[in-house]
């Protein structure tokens, strides 16, 4: 990995006896940061990988002091995807005297943006809910929001359709606030000239016995389906698509269902869950770059993995970039800022996100486009990446993008 990234940091005292009497040396100071995610309960699969990738990135940024002679702690624990165990965690790491924080869920993240606000608190959550930036100015979303995911993926179904007429799209979605986050402005969109039919907006429940939806889906000429959600339940719409002989071959093939994801609902974990109902034709979107090409930023990955004893399934998995990122961010404004001579603290951390734009931007080897932030945009990654499953692989589709008609709405 490149030497701009950073961590929090110990501050250990060394006595050298020198003559008789005793010298104190400052050997560094200690930067705290923590998270709180989901390891167990729902939405694990994303959570392990991405608790993963904090602890290893961390680890990676004292071993090879990244930040010089100071050192970096980053605590992490489980809230098995319970706001108010997060609300717990949260306050009880404020007595460790954290200056970053890495928040999770969507829920908990809108559930505490006041309490980020009263603590000026810089936030990075693994949530790209674009409502996570209302109320407070204290979060900063990693990457693309879900909006931004969701909409490009529609606005690539619109330009891409080769039937007759609009293409029919449903949407798949988590039933809570993460999954729902897109929905407005999808239809916003649609409001504005995107040129799709929303045919139908199904919230999956917990049976996920997907039989009925998708012949009710066949029934009314749905030819896409986007999924904002996890993995599980992708794997078994897709499961109960292959095995009703629905899902398409190619893309849009007529009398088929071409199915697409956002960021939580693809990735190497799907086809593992999916196996071959996922291999072949699945898109997915995300501002991450995929680990299946050869690359600096696969080969620095790997070798991260294999350092800390993680296997390759964790090593190509898109969560476990997803921790590495965050942390990354946060290290980086860190070193920033002792560049700039400045004592690290809560306030000059959110003053130093605020200026990475520009010139200033940072260009990680695990993001599509370069992280920006200012006080008036704080939606890091601008720029998303189509994939499509090959092989068991994801390759991308064109070049990266932004979506056009999330700029129109927001205008």
């Amino acid at each position: 990995m490149n030497n701009k990234k950073s961590t929090f940091i110990f501050v250990a005292l060394s006595f050298l006896l020198v003559v008789g009497f005793s010298v104190q040396v400052l050997a560094g100071e200690t930067y705290k940061m923590a998270c709180s995610l989901a390891i167990t309960g729902p939405t694990s699969d994303v959570g392990s990988p991405y608790a993963k990738g904090v602890e290893d990135y961390t680890r990676y940024v004292n071993d090879e002091k990244l930040l010089g002679d100071d050192k970096l702690i980053t605590y992490v624990r489980d809230d098995g995807y319970k706001t108010e165990v997060t609300k717990r965690n949260f306050e009880e790491f404020l007595d460790e005297d954290i200056v970053f924080y890495l928040n999770y869920s969507t829920g908990s993240t809108m559930a505490l943006r006041q309490d980020f606000q009263e603590e000026k608190i810089p936030v990075l959550p693994a949530s790209f809910h674009a409502g996570n930036l209302e109320g407070n100015d204290y979060v900063f979303l990693p990457i693309a929001s879900y909006s931004s995911q969701a909409v490009g993926l529609a606005e690539y179904v619109a330009a891409n359709h080769k039937g007759s007429g609009k293409p029919k799209v449903a949407l798949f979605l988590h039933p809570s606030a993460f999954g729902r986050a897109p929905r407005d402005d999808v239809q916003k969109s649609i409001d504005a000239g995107l040129g799709i039919d929303l045919v139908e907006i199904v919230e999956h429940g917990k049976d996920l016995d997907n039989t009925a939806m998708l012949q009710r889906f066949q029934s009314k000429g749905v030819q896409y389906v986007i999924s904002q959600t996890v993995q599980p339940p992708v794997a078994t719409m897709l499961k109960g698509a292959q095995s009703l002989g629905m899902i398409a071959t190619t893309y849009g093939e007529e009398g088929k269902i071409t199915f697409l994801g956002c960021h939580y609902g693809g990735g190497p974990a799907l086809v593992s869950l999916a196996g071959s109902a996922a291999d072949e034709n699945y898109y997915w979107t995300t501002s991450y770059k995929m680990m299946t090409a050869q690359g600096p930023g696969r080969d620095a990955q790997f070798a991260l993995a294999e350092r800390y004893g993680r296997d390759e399934n964790i090593a190509k998995d898109a969560n476990y970039t997803n921790g590495i990122m965050v942390v990354q961010v946060a290290v980086e404004t860190i070193r920033r800022a002792k560049a700039k001579g400045k004592k690290i603290t809560r306030a000059v951390l959110y003053e130093e996100l605020l200026t990475m734009n520009g010139e200033n931007a940072y260009n990680s080897l695990t993001t599509v486009g370069p992280v920006t932030f200012s006080k008036t945009d704080r939606e890091g990654v601008d720029t998303l990446q189509l994939y499509v499953s090959k092989g068991g692989l994801f390759y991308e589709v064109g070049a990266p993008f932004e979506s056009e008609y999330v700029k129109k709405i927001k205008e």
